[in-house]
């Protein structure tokens, strides 16, 4: 069984429609997979009505932008109740803070002598819920000032680059705990990529642990040998479900294709039975996993 828990849609910064990400799951021979884009649901009706015509397992799932340490940190909240008050609030701060952030973008953009307007960024964007650093990328790339988006995020967009702007990201501990609150289930992606291992060493994340998350992303094209087999042991040492994903984004993102890495048959089974726990102490109605 293969099963891949970390990919993006146009409803964030993917270049495919949620539907068109479910069928090619389905070309790249998945039995599984999560839909997790940037601090939203808004892909997942879509995703689930497709999943369920072609046969393939589907977990709704999404990535949240949070801060530990004065770091950014995506967490990977899968099957929460997306109307969970205090998770709905912090999703539209997020996605506020997404807004606000790309017009600053711009202007520092325009500064350097680039003639790009808010304007490309949005047609870049297209229906995205979610619009960020990746949609000025490809205002960039269309202009021809740069051939992709890494090239873009290497000498614009990246932190400590000219055209980088902050914006605002949940507590990571809060939002493990928003998250069990809301009835699901949290894993820290790509922990150790980014050069994050120091603030999310094995303290941290035992400390995480404690809070309710349920796992670490250790399978993924930002960990190299050393840190996944580093990753998996802090995994087996705290029992947390240890998964693997591709980070897809269709041509948004080289070396990242559906696949890539996956999670293990036994540990997907681990993390359902605790996203079911965390469904039936929360009371809430939380969204089942489509063809399960």
């Amino acid at each position: 069984m293969r099963i891949d828990l970390h990919t993006h849609s146009r409803a964030s910064d993917g270049t495919q429609s949620p539907a068109e990400l479910v069928r090619a799951a389905v070309e790249a021979g998945l039995d599984a997979f999560a839909i997790t884009d940037h601090d939203t649901a808004e892909g997942w009706k879509e995703a689930a009505e497709t999943a369920t015509d072609v046969g393939i397992t589907l977990v709704r799932g999404m990535e949240v932008s949070t801060r530990h340490q004065h770091r950014g940190v995506h967490l990977l909240a899968y099957l929460p109740d997306p109307d969970y008050p205090p998770l709905a609030a912090q999703l539209t701060r997020i996605i506020a803070g997404r807004d606000s952030r790309v017009p600053a973008m711009v202007d520092r953009l325009n500064e350097l002598g680039f003639g790009i307007t808010l304007a490309d960024v949005l047609a870049a964007s297209g229906e995205a819920a979610a619009i960020g650093r990746p949609h000025v990328a490809d205002a960039l790339v269309t202009l021809g000032v740069v051939a992709d988006r890494n090239e873009a995020f290497a000498r614009f967009l990246s932190a400590g680059r000219p055209a980088y702007a902050d914006r605002y990201a949940a507590p990571l501990a809060d939002m493990v705990d928003i998250v069990t609150a809301a009835g699901g289930v949290s894993v820290v992606a790509h922990p150790w990529g980014r050069h994050q291992r120091s603030s999310l060493d094995e303290a941290s994340l035992a400390e995480l642990a404690e809070r309710g998350l349920a796992g670490i992303e250790v399978d993924h094209q930002d960990h190299d040998a050393d840190a996944r087999d580093a990753l998996r042991a802090v995994a087996r040492n705290l029992g947390l479900v240890a998964t693997g994903s591709s980070d897809y984004h269709g041509l948004g993102k080289n070396d990242h294709e559906l696949g890539v890495n996956t999670t293990n048959p036994e540990e997907f089974t681990r993390l359902l039975a605790l996203a079911d726990a965390a469904a039936a102490r929360s009371g809430r109605r939380t969204p089942e996993v489509v063809n399960r």
